[in-house]
């Protein structure tokens, strides 16, 4: 009995010139709709062009606290303001080349909505 190596198939349709990155786009807001928005623009953008993609992964929002007197002598009765800002944050995952990302990434974005995206080598 002899052994055959199982024959790999190429089931990425990429070019050799082309390589795939692993790209990640961080998005934070204080807004929670204008950040879903743009996230389902990019989800559908990435989809229609048949790239492989996972998210958004919702991170726990960071809420900023600050407590602070009314009263601004600190003579009376003891009042106190509390403020908070929650920043939200999702997460983007893209197997896709570089030509790829410029064309997804050329979206109008939302105003409020910061966007970092790393390009890592698979």
């Amino acid at each position: 009995m002899s052994y055959a190596p199982p024959v790999k198939k190429d089931t990425d349709a990429v070019a050799e010139d082309e390589v795939v990155h692993r790209i990640r786009i961080t998005l934070t807001s204080r807004n929670v709709a204008n950040l879903e928005k743009v996230c389902d623009v990019l989800k559908k953008s990435a989809q229609d062009q048949e790239l492989h993609v996972s998210g958004p992964v919702r991170l726990p929002t960071r809420k900023l606290r600050i407590t602070t007197r009314k009263a601004p002598s600190g003579e009376g009765t003891n009042t106190w303001d509390r403020f908070e800002m929650r920043i939200h944050k999702r997460i983007i995952d893209l197997h896709a080349p570089s030509k790829a990302v410029k064309s997804i990434t050329s979206i109008s974005i939302e105003p409020g909505v910061e966007i970092d995206v790393t390009i890592n080598d698979r």
